[in-house]
């Protein structure tokens, strides 16, 4: 029988919100050369000596805020899409679908392992990221190659790309922020997307002569630019506010979590929100559409520490927009995707 396998990929979490599964889920996450792009034997200093042994109890305590019963919102979420996808998926047994975590549990290995059987004729693999960028994206795609080589079944694989600019996720936003505005109407909605260290953007650009060297550079995605996560971040929100009928000064595209002294792409959400407050903006709401489903970024970050900087600068109330998560919309565009990588 020649079923179909699917995979898929979120970015990962710990085990558990304690400091010793936290290091450990920091450790395999920021070894990674494709999130800590310096020579090895450098980045396993600053990782760690530097980085690991104080951010993993002050990151365990921010777990501890946001989790759920059945664990960590990322994992909750991802688990419970990828049932329902299934069941969505469901006919005879022509499907067979595993999710996975590019670290921590479960991992993309264990998935593969299940989904590289004889009677698997092809394996669809999901990263679940909106945009591309080389330390979430292209990691993922990897990974996932080098297992599947090492287990024989390479030449199964077919990956989704990036849908930044699918209408239907750009639909799907737009209707999780207007349901908010209904409940709670706003002043301004913020747009915070996971920021990068300027450096991952600029050595995409072949030409050397665009990325961050133009003012207007990510405008519009194009040939030069195709890779860029800033330009299809900006794509992204631009669409969304254009479905919400929102003007350009309604709205302000932003990007969060930045880690360590090196430049990253701007500007950052926090300094934003403390703007916005110090302007008069009495009321914000804030989406995060780099993340499909909540996790420790924007249910703490965003919806406590964001809430906090904002009611602290003079503002009154930010409302953290839900991600997609589970929603029935959110499943079925999955799975419409799914089968038309079938076709």
């Amino acid at each position: 029988m020649n079923r179909i396998g699917v995979l898929l990929i979120n970015l990962g979490t710990p085990d558990a919100p304690t400091p010793k599964a936290v290091g450990r889920y920091l450790r395999e996450f920021l070894m990674d050369g494709f999130v800590i792009d310096v020579p090895r034997p450098l980045r396993w200093f600053l990782v760690n000596v530097m980085i690991v042994p104080r951010r993993k109890i002050q990151s365990a305590k921010a777990y501890q805020k946001v989790q759920m019963p059945g664990g960590s919102p990322l994992l909750v979420y991802t688990r419970e899409l990828a049932e329902k996808v299934a069941a969505q998926l469901s006919n005879g047994d022509r499907f067979v679908l595993e999710y996975a975590m590019r670290y921590g549990n479960p991992s993309i290995a264990s998935a593969v392992k299940k989904l590289c059987s004889p009677d698997v004729s092809r394996i669809i693999v999901l990263p679940l990221y909106p945009q591309y960028a080389e330390s979430s994206f292209e990691t993922a795609v990897v990974e996932t190659k080098r297992v599947a080589q090492q287990l024989g079944c390479a030449d199964r694989l077919s990956f989704l790309p990036p849908f930044y600019d699918r209408p239907e996720f750009i639909t799907a936003w737009a209707r999780r922020i207007a349901e908010a505005h209904e409940k709670q109407p706003v002043d301004h909605v913020v747009f915070s997307f996971h920021s990068l260290p300027e450096r991952h953007l600029m050595r995409l650009d072949e030409t050397g002569q665009h990325c961050l060297v133009k003012s207007d550079c990510c405008d519009q995605v194009s040939r030069v630019n195709h890779n860029c996560y800033r330009a299809q971040c900006i794509f992204t929100a631009r669409a969304i506010a254009a479905e919400l009928g929102l003007n350009d000064e309604d709205y302000t595209v932003s990007f969060q979590s930045r880690l360590g002294r090196a430049k990253w792409i701007g500007p950052m959400t926090e300094v934003v929100l403390r703007d916005l407050a110090q302007r008069g903006v009495k009321r914000v709401a804030v989406s995060c559409p780099s993340f499909v489903a909540d996790c420790l970024e924007t249910l703490e970050e965003m919806g406590i520490r964001g809430r906090q900087t904002f009611v602290e600068s003079g503002g009154e109330e930010l409302y953290l927009v839900p991600s997609l998560n589970d929603q029935p919309a959110w499943v079925d565009i999955v799975a419409n995707w799914i089968r038309e990588i079938e076709n």
